[in-house]
């Protein structure tokens, strides 16, 4: 019998449940490990779930009509005119994401780096991840020119790449790539025969609304599959919700009924008072897209002060421009590190982080790089208090560096960061 696929703990959950034991312990712990927002849910959606609760029926696979209806209008308010009747909601981006990829079929393309699920999932369906370089500053869309010729390789090779995966904006580097990259990206998808699948889950976190992240739907519409949900811009982890727009043409259409059919077999239909609820959110009412606003707000305040701290330690970090996550790289402080700490790759930068100072961050191994590269994802969304009292709080300051117990987390980033380089302490000031 062949040994079924290896299956590792995703990184981001597993360095989560190793800063929690450690904080069960009584250790004084900084977890910058993953993307869970620490952001109370929205009293509206609160009363929407409670009211909800006597629908316990199952419902249709590919989700009710009306949270189909309110992503389509969500949808169409950026720019992406829908039809509601292609949309698959699920509990959660990431089971879509992974339906996605066994209803494409064939291997994948994923950015270097990328979240730490993409190229586990394709293993897991049966494929083979094909890792291709992003270009400086444009996380998340891999070098359209290199996937160009990575492809051509793999399918001399006898490999089948049909799909390839972006993420805008970017998990892990928090930069948003540019609408010239995402369009010349489109153009090789369509000179490939690739499907496009965009997860756009940050797509309302991006800071400067004026400048929204660009879709690769716009440039090849009929090729591409954009998933979002609510996880991060309105902090719902633990409800389970996302949704799919498959593209309105023959391809789409096959790629939904597959889907379709997957779903079925694996969930069912999505959680039916958890879709009451995110049918309203994605109505976007002015209470839910306040509370957004809000968020993304914070998100940029802490991530500027956190990003100083990394660039006056030394690092260098691309300009973040969404989400809460920051990729610097201490390539610059090599010597220094392998000198002074016997620091040699990410994984050790990671380990003795956690394990002097109790700080959890995420190598850059993690993402699909290799080892030797000296880069670290840390996320700044634990940093807004340690209650429901004090993340609201942080939601309504006008500057929430001046509340204590953030301003005291982003110091002590600076403190540890001092301790690791030797730098000296400086006045810090917010990232451009």
């Amino acid at each position: 019998m062949p040994e079924p696929a290896p299956v590792a703990m995703s990184a981001t959950l597993a360095a989560d449940e190793a800063m929690a034991r450690r904080r069960r312990a009584g250790e004084q712990v900084l977890s910058m490990t993953s993307g869970e927002i620490g952001l109370p849910a929205h009293p509206a959606l609160r009363e929407r779930l409670a009211a909800a609760a006597d629908e316990n029926a199952y419902g249709p696979v590919p989700g009710s009509e009306a949270l189909r209806a309110a992503a389509a209008g969500y949808w169409g308010r950026r720019g992406l005119a829908t039809d509601p009747a292609l949309v698959v909601a699920g509990p959660g981006s990431k089971p879509l994401l992974f339906a996605l990829l066994l209803a494409v079929g064939g291997d994948v393309v994923v950015p270097v780096p990328s979240w730490v699920s993409y190229a586990a999932q394709a293993r897991l369906a049966g494929a083979r991840p094909l890792g291709v370089p992003t270009l400086p500053g444009q996380g998340g869309v891999p070098d359209p020119e290199r996937l160009r010729e990575a492809v051509t390789v793999a399918r001399a090779a006898g490999q089948d790449p049909r799909s390839v995966v972006v993420t805008v904006p970017d998990n892990p580097t928090g930069t948003v790539a540019s609408p010239e990259v995402v369009r010349q990206l489109a153009l090789v998808a369509r000179e490939l025969d690739l499907v496009i699948i965009s997860d756009e889950i940050y797509c309302d976190l991006v800071y400067a609304p004026s400048a929204p992240a660009e879709s690769p739907a716009r440039h090849a519409p009929e090729r591409t599959v954009v998933t979002t949900g609510l996880t991060k811009n309105l902090a719902l982890g633990g409800w389970r919700t996302g949704v799919a727009r498959l593209p309105d043409s023959e391809l789409g259409r096959a790629l939904h009924g597959r889907l379709v059919s997957i779903a079925s077999q694996i969930w069912s239909s999505p959680t039916a008072p958890v879709q009451t609820a995110a049918a309203y959110a994605f109505g976007e009412p002015p209470e839910i897209t306040g509370h957004i606003a809000a968020s993304r707000r914070l998100h940029e305040a802490v991530v500027r002060a956190v990003a100083a701290r990394f660039t006056a330690a030394g690092a260098t970090l691309a300009p973040v421009r969404a989400t809460c996550y920051l990729y610097p790289d201490f390539e610059p402080l090599r010597d220094h590190l392998a000198r002074t700490h016997g620091i040699l790759d990410g994984d050790d930068l990671a380990r003795f982080l956690s394990e002097r100072h109790g700080l959890g961050v995420l190598p850059a191994s993690a993402f699909g790089e290799s080892r030797h590269a000296l880069r670290i994802r840390a996320a700044t969304s634990r940093l807004y208090g340690d209650t429901d009292e004090q993340r609201r709080a942080a939601l309504a300051a006008p500057d929430p560096l001046e509340l204590p117990w953030i301003r005291g987390a982003v110091d002590r980033v600076g403190a540890i960061l001092t301790d690791l380089t030797g730098t000296a302490a400086v006045s810090h000031s917010p990232q451009s």
